[in-house]
């Protein structure tokens, strides 16, 4: 004991918890912190250029594995830099423990150098946030911190002025058990028959999925296929609900498409299963039953006629048994219908002549790219038109993954996340999506990538535009208005950090140069020149916002285009009984 510093007692409690790596930039009061973890087996110090992107990068890490990731920063600037990537971890539900390190402890409250109040900054961005000023509160402070954010599936942030952590730990480390598996809640039977009771008296059921539904596939399509009910989807949910799936009517939201707005709004009853879904007005504020795990979410979206507490998975094994199975499929079937129609409308809006339309329909690169991506592929998604690509034309199978800042929704998120996916598996195949400005915000990671010899392959879709914020100026009736900015070689900056790198201008090279970015070994960036024009409308705007479009717009807008999806719909279609 006599040789243990709190650093190393911290250090050592991770190690106990699994953790194998800690994200940051080293330095000031951090650096007893760094210099456990040079001493330390099993772990290390992954050096990014700024901390914004560690605490990304620990968020993907984190979502991806289920395990707690960690991130840090010194003291002041270090660790406020933390706060956008806490933001989006904590709102996603990712498990993450950021250390941030304090000035001496004897200098708090007098103004000193780099001073800031981080127990108070980063209490909106974490479910636990706390200060150790003696090393009498270790090891059990840590302990609780990490139990938080694993009990909680959110960010502990810990506060250590950097003398604390340098001196003498004063308890034995010892040792806890963790618990990182969480347990199931079950809804009382009250609310299973009640549950029962709607979808049974009900004519027209419709389903809207979130990221709830994760492991529930299997009996969202049994609930389907008894209440005969079409199946929409929130963004977060698609990756876990819209594969394997004959009942889907694609998604809602600003970024939706297809009959799911419409088959909403038509049904007689909408169970939303697992989804917090933020934007209210797609729903229909009315004739809604909501099954969540976490009860403070039920209503906060929409008035309900029922809320049922409980475990997606866990509610609906319960309540099949009690449900009749109906006939009458004439909703179900016309929904599909009008889903396929709807695809079948926009996908005619960017085939025709897409290989030789010059600058490249964004949509042609991103269908592309679904089609040679690795069925396991992770693909980490910049805010703006990247997220359109991505919830258009990335086909989910339940091997592959999208992570994006879905509830956060801030910028340059792509990068950094790519790079905590790929710490978390080295041979998985990552791939960021990210647009030209978000890249620009943090481009310096590109230097983490190629620092760490990380397989990424960055592609930017590069519009010298800042396309989502041109579609917002258009809608709301207002001319773009700073939205474009000069063109930029990403490929060359690419090369000049010492990546493989290509920038694709014409559309007969997007399939050789994607195909050569996913075979190599190592960091690679494919710098895409596509349209800036190819902006995409919501599938519901009011008629002020269509009247204020159209007095704006002089450009061409594509309304949505689908990938695969429409062949899903089609297929789908197979599955309407014949008369």
């Amino acid at each position: 004991m006599r040789n243990v510093t709190v650093a190393q007692q911290m250090v050592d409690i991770l190690r106990q918890a699994g953790v194998e790596r800690i994200y940051g930039v080293v330095g000031d009061s951090l650096n007893p912190v760094v210099d456990a973890v040079r001493r330390t087996d099993g772990i290390e110090w992954v050096h990014v250029r700024n901390e914004e992107a560690a605490a990304f990068a620990a968020a993907a890490e984190a979502q991806l594995t289920g395990k707690l990731a960690v991130c840090a920063g010194s003291c002041g600037p270090g660790n406020t830099h933390l706060i956008q990537g806490l933001y989006d971890a904590h709102r996603s539900g990712a498990p993450v423990l950021a250390i941030a390190s304090h000035i001496p402890s004897h200098q708090i409250g007098t103004g000193f150098f780099q001073e800031t109040h981080p127990e108070r900054v980063f209490t909106d961005c974490s479910d636990y946030c706390e200060m150790i000023s003696t090393p009498e509160q270790m090891p059990r402070v840590l302990r609780i911190a990490l139990q938080r954010a694993l009990g909680h599936s959110a960010v502990s942030v810990l506060i250590v002025p950097g003398d604390v952590t340098h001196a003498q730990a004063t308890h034995p480390t010892g040792s806890s058990d963790l618990v990182a598996e969480r347990g199931r809640v079950v809804p009382p039977d009250t609310q299973v028959r009640a549950l029962a009771e709607k979808l049974n008296a009900a004519r027209k059921v419709m389903l809207f999925a979130g990221a709830g539904v994760r492991d529930a596939h299997v009996e969202v399509m049994a609930l389907a296929e008894k209440a005969a009910a079409p199946i929409g989807h929130t963004l977060r949910g698609k990756e876990w609900i819209q594969f394997d799936n004959p009942y889907d009517v694609g998604m809602s939201g600003l970024l939706g498409y297809g009959a799911c707005f419409d088959a909403m709004h038509e049904a007689d009853l909408v169970v939303l299963l697992g989804t917090d879904f933020p934007y209210n007005d797609f729903l229909p504020q009315t004739r809604t039953v909501q099954i969540d795990h976490d009860a403070g979410r039920l209503g906060r979206r929409t008035v309900l006629e029922l809320g049922v507490h409980g475990d997606v998975r866990e509610t609906l094994r319960a309540v099949l048994p009690l449900l009749e199975v109906k006939r009458d499929r004439s909703y179900l079937d016309r929904s599909l219908r009008k889903h396929a129609k709807s695809l079948e409308t926009v996908v005619a809006a960017y085939t025709r002549k897409v290989e030789r339309h010059i600058p490249i329909h964004p949509e042609y690169a991103a269908s592309v790219l679904d089609e040679l991506a690795a069925d396991d592929a992770v693909f980490t998604v910049d805010t703006g038109m990247s997220n359109v690509w991505a919830a258009r034309y990335l086909t989910p199978n339940g091997r592959r993954r999208v992570i994006g800042s879905f509830l956060h929704g801030t910028m340059a998120n792509a990068l950094p996340h790519a790079i905590g996916a790929q710490f978390a598996d080295r041979d998985r195949q990552v791939i960021s999506m990210s647009g030209d400005g978000g890249l620009g915000m943090l481009m310096g990671e590109l230097l983490t990538a190629k620092l760490h010899d990380l397989p990424v392959n960055t592609i930017v879709f590069n519009n010298s535009s800042l396309g989502m914020v041109k579609l917002e100026m258009l809608v709301d009736g207002l001319p773009d208005f700073e939205t474009d900015h000069e063109a930029v070689d990403f490929a060359a900056i690419a090369r000049g950090a010492g990546i493989e790198s290509i920038r694709i201008e014409r559309p007969e090279d997007v399939t050789a140069g994607l195909k050569k970015a996913l075979a190599h070994d190592g960091p690679f960036l494919v710098d895409l020149v596509t349209d800036p024009n190819a902006l995409s409308i919501p599938p519901h705007i009011s008629a002020g916002q269509v009247k204020g479009f159209a007095f704006a717009a002089g450009r061409t807008v594509l309304d949505g285009g689908v990938g695969k999806m429409l062949d899903l719909a089609r297929a789908n279609l197979r599955n309407i009984p014949r008369p």
